[in-house]
């Protein structure tokens, strides 16, 4: 092995269990809720507010990084960003006030939206456009290596030493992640190494950045993004609280079918870019759209099947992972890349980030004041009613599908433009 494949191999599984990590630290309050309410902490509608401020400071701050991380030295930006994260989580164990909480985890939120674009930054400088997408389809199950983590070693550890505990174990693999990053990842042809074409550089990435701005595709993909989003993290957010709560289920067993989810997830991750590069040659409008109508099934198949089904909740869950970890990689960056410029990789996640987690952000205060405006107590024992919350996650999915299956007869419409307009 060369030096070079040395270092892309390093690169790989910097942003690989990188931003796995990433993800640790942002959804750690996910495992934690129902401690935290238990506790008498923080109500269901504060734990709204406070997710929706990590999602609305990630929307800005992916828009912002995104732009920002074409031009910086990605190894140091990453790893900064992680550290800051992880900072926060060891803070938040103190028990700091709500108002403190929101403003914490809002930064968290911003520092969060660093890890994606220096990822597919490196990805796409290091390994170019030759079977990207099973590049970026390996990648991208870090989404799931990061919540298959979260779901089942930060439960671990709540069970054992409650609810402030899983946020120091959560900060903890966040520092290792910082260290991983700072000693494999490495710039490629990056501005800071050609001083004398500096200003020639940074021109030409601003102008190829507004050319993703004026791409309509790009913002019909990063709708669609958005409202999967809006289900995904309905999912990943209250998904464990759902199961307690309305299934009955304990916080192992609830955080045990979440961890299957995110596990069956990297199976469509990996094999969403390997299938759609090889069968279909690049072409991802298909496997788009037939997978967000599996992903609309087993989420309502989630919402709607009775207690006492253990055995088909797994089902359910193992649909609704395979199906969420093609989308996070196809709809996620994946088919924005593939027709924007190289050079504007980082904007171009930007975009899609944006949309995508101000919709998730949105969807945790909805989901919070609903579930909440539903409660009622009964002799101590507070009762839910998800009816209206089911109503609104699956309208998400719905109207991503609807958005896919325009795109994919758009694509059919003009064959010979697919590749610019999908």
């Amino acid at each position: 092995m060369t030096k070079e494949e040395r270092t892309r191999q390093g690169v790989f599984w910097a942003v690989t269990i990188g931003y796995g990590l990433f993800y640790v630290c942002r959804l750690s309050l996910s495992v934690l809720k129902k401690g935290i309410v238990d506790d008498g902490f923080l109500t269901e509608s504060e734990l709204g507010i406070i997710g929706s401020a990590l999602f609305f400071g990630y929307a800005v701050g992916k828009l912002f990084n995104g732009f920002l991380a074409d031009h910086v030295n990605v190894r140091y930006f990453m790893s900064a960003g992680l550290l800051i994260c992880a900072l926060v989580n060891a803070v938040l164990a103190l028990k700091v006030p709500f108002i403190v909480f929101v403003i914490l985890w809002a930064i968290n939120g911003w520092f969060q939206s660093v890890g994606a674009p220096c990822s597919i930054i490196s990805l796409k400088r290091w390994f170019g456009n030759d079977g990207f997408g099973t590049k970026y389809g390996y990648w991208s199950l870090s989404h799931n290596l990061g919540e298959a983590i979260t779901f089942y070693v930060t439960a671990l550890i709540v069970g054992a030493f409650g609810w402030q505990a899983g946020f120091l174990g959560a900060a903890g693999m966040g520092l290792i992640g910082v260290l991983l990053i700072f000693a494999l990842l490495r710039p490629f042809q990056s501005v800071e190494e050609h001083p004398a074409s500096t200003a020639e550089k940074v021109k030409e990435t601003g102008m190829k950045q507004l050319e993703v701005l004026k791409m309509p595709i790009i913002w019909v993909l990063a709708l669609a993004s958005a409202f999967m989003y809006v289900a995904r993290y309905a999912f990943t957010s209250w998904g464990i609280f759902y199961f307690q709560t309305e299934k009955a289920y304990t916080v192992e067993n609830a955080s045990f079918l979440l961890t299957l989810s995110s596990a069956c997830g990297i199976i469509g991750t990996v094999g969403s870019g390997l299938v759609s590069d090889k069968l279909f040659k690049g072409d991802r409008t298909f496997m788009a759209f037939l997978t967000s109508a599996v992903n609309l099934f087993s989420l309502a198949a989630f919402l709607f099947v009775p207690a006492g089904y253990f055995w088909l909740d797994c089902i359910v869950v193992i649909l609704f992972g395979l199906s969420i970890g093609v989308l996070i990689c196809f709809l996620g960056g994946l088919m924005a890349v593939d027709i924007a410029p190289a050079e504007a990789a980082g904007a171009t996640a930007g975009v899609i980030g944006m949309a995508s987690y101000a919709a998730a952000g949105l969807q945790d205060i909805v989901s919070g004041y609903l579930i909440e405006g539903r409660k009622t107590i009964v002799d101590g024992v507070a009762q839910y009613d998800f009816s209206a919350i089911r109503l609104f996650w699956l309208a998400a999915a719905a109207l991503s599908l609807l958005l896919l299956i325009y795109i994919f007869i758009r694509a059919r419409k003009h064959p010979q433009t697919q590749q610019e307009e999908v």
